[in-house]
């Protein structure tokens, strides 16, 4: 169940970065590395269990909020 689990949340996770790779324009390394400096990953695999279940645009604007939260920390 856990690999399971994990695979899930790869997945989503590595949408995630294809989705806002190609909506600001960056490479897919590019946005990976953003993500893993910023906690992003964390936050994503964090919240999964909600996340997943919402639409491409609640979910790049949760990430977008996150961000913006966290830099203005």
């Amino acid at each position: 169940m856990a690999d399971s689990l994990f695979e899930k949340k790869a997945e989503f996770i590595s949408w995630c970065i294809e989705e806002y790779s190609a909506l600001n324009s960056t490479s897919g390394r590019e946005t990976a590395n953003m993500f893993a400096q910023k906690k992003v990953l964390d936050f994503l695999s964090n919240h999964y269990d909600v996340l997943h279940t919402q639409s491409k645009n609640y979910i790049l604007g949760s990430i977008e909020d996150f961000l913006f939260t966290e830099e203005s920390k």
